[in-house]
């Protein structure tokens, strides 16, 4: 049984850094992707970023490129999302995922003031 932990969420000001991780039990697959999305207050989740367990190859939203990395670190099995220069639009609980098996954390709340 898979289960999925986030941390790293709080409250930060417009402009700084943050560093979700997703640190991940049970058995994971070389064909797993492992995903970040999000719900922000009032709107529906949404994809921010994947990642494929084995190749490492990744994808970032357009609107988020530039600002959101995603990577994982196999020996440690964790997933992380840096979100840099956040704003507040960026408010909303993360949730970690595999995507292709339907397996959610629990989330982590990021609220970013101006």
């Amino acid at each position: 049984q898979v289960q999925l932990v986030e941390s790293g969420g709080g409250s930060v000001q417009a402009g700084e850094s943050l560093t979700l991780s997703c640190s991940v039990s049970g058995r994971i697959f070389g064909s797993d992707v492992m995903g970040w999305l999000r719900q922000a207050p009032g709107k529906e989740r949404e994809l921010v970023a994947d990642i494929s367990w084995s190749a490492g190859q990744s994808y970032i939203r357009d609107f988020l490129k530039g600002r959101f990395t995603i990577s994982r670190d196999v020996a440690k099995k964790l997933v992380y999302l840096q979100m840099n220069n956040v704003q507040p639009e960026d408010t909303a609980v993360y949730y970690c995922n595999v995507r292709n098996r339907d397996i959610w954390g629990q989330g982590t709340r990021v609220t970013v003031s101006s």
